[in-house]
């Protein structure tokens, strides 16, 4: 099977390359993409070197699969040229999320409503990810109302640039403000642009992107997105209300038994999720389970997942697997 990767050379591009070889993603051949300061220089993957090729080239050699993490404006030009050549698109940037005729998959959630016809498909944004994983199964038993979901954000969520300015901050060097303000030591309530109505496209996505995803305009989700100095993944802070009461050792062992899903719910002995055990993990981590004891049919708790893997690289190859699966590639 022929495998594109465009922006191969980049943070998450990286990644899904060894996401791709971890998992044993059936690759007869690599064809790297990456911009032209680049083209001409190789990439080792399972011990082969490929060539990095520009755009059109990638498209002559009539991959199976492109995966694209390069950008919205990138992918918004080029990805209707790979499916009109009848190249299946997975596509890491905003650009097709919330467009009508395209799907957005987490395999765990939504993975059944591909179908052959999807030449370009959507992967949903990081912070997205990892909190529909664990809505799921809570919204099929229980059935969510409403959502309020403040997020501690990895830097790595803003690319290479931004974990240059961390460092160096740690070690008081100058250099490259990926941030309008410091990051070490600090925490940025701004991710993304700003709309008109006071959040963030970032707190917006949420909102949009786990309606989409899960199928149900009726589920109200309010966001605040922050940026602070991690580097393993995105955590966040979930109040979830549901029409039906639960047990909280129903709810745990759900999640437990959930595909995707591990739990770590172990306040005496100090267990909960954090970036630190999650990082290089392609599970969705849950903890801190909770009744909320201000109202009824409400539960807290704590989602940690690595934002460059399950956030993005993962999900997307995943999504991959899943069309091989059912006949869709091959």
């Amino acid at each position: 099977m022929k495998v594109a990767v465009v922006g191969a050379t980049g943070l998450v591009g990286t990644k899904m390359l060894e996401v791709l070889a971890e998992r044993g993603f059936p690759v007869t051949e690599l064809i790297p993409v990456a911009s032209e300061k680049s083209i001409g220089k190789s990439i080792v993957f399972n011990g082969t070197s490929f060539p990095i090729v520009g755009m059109q080239e990638a498209i002559n050699k009539n991959p199976a699969v492109a995966i694209f993490s390069a950008g919205s404006a990138v992918s918004l030009e080029w990805a209707p040229q790979f499916a009109e050549a009848g190249i299946t698109v997975i596509d890491n940037s905003s650009a097709w999320r919330m467009d009508a005729t395209k799907k957005l998959v987490v395999p765990e959630v939504n993975g059944d409503v591909l179908t052959a016809a999807d030449k370009i498909i959507a992967n949903p944004n990081c912070s997205t990810i990892q909190m529909v994983v664990v809505l799921k199964p809570l919204h099929d038993r229980y059935k969510i109302k409403r959502v309020v979901v403040s997020t501690y954000q990895s830097v790595t969520g803003t690319g290479i640039k931004a974990v240059t300015q961390l460092m160096n901050e740690r070690i008081g060097k100058e250099g490259d403000m990926a941030y309008k303000y410091p990051i070490d030591l600090n925490a940025i309530p701004h991710i993304d642009s700003f709309l008109d109505n006071g959040y963030t496209k970032e707190e917006m996505k949420m909102t949009n992107e786990t309606k989409k995803i899960m199928s149900d305009d009726s589920i109200k989700v309010t966001a605040t997105c922050v940026r602070i100095p991690t580097v393993g993944g995105h955590s966040e802070s979930v109040n979830i209300e549901f029409e039906k009461d639960f047990d909280l050792t129903d709810v745990r062992k759900l999640l437990a038994e959930s595909p995707g899903i591990v739990l770590k719910d172990d306040v005496a002995n100090f267990i909960y999720p954090m970036p630190l055990t999650a990082h290089d993990k392609d599970d969705t981590f849950v903890g801190r389970l909770r009744r909320d004891e201000t109202q009824p049919n409400t539960l807290n708790c704590w989602i940690v997942s690595d934002n460059l893997r399950k956030g993005a690289a993962t999900n997307a190859i995943q999504i991959a697997e899943t069309l091989i699966k059912q006949g869709f590639i091959q």
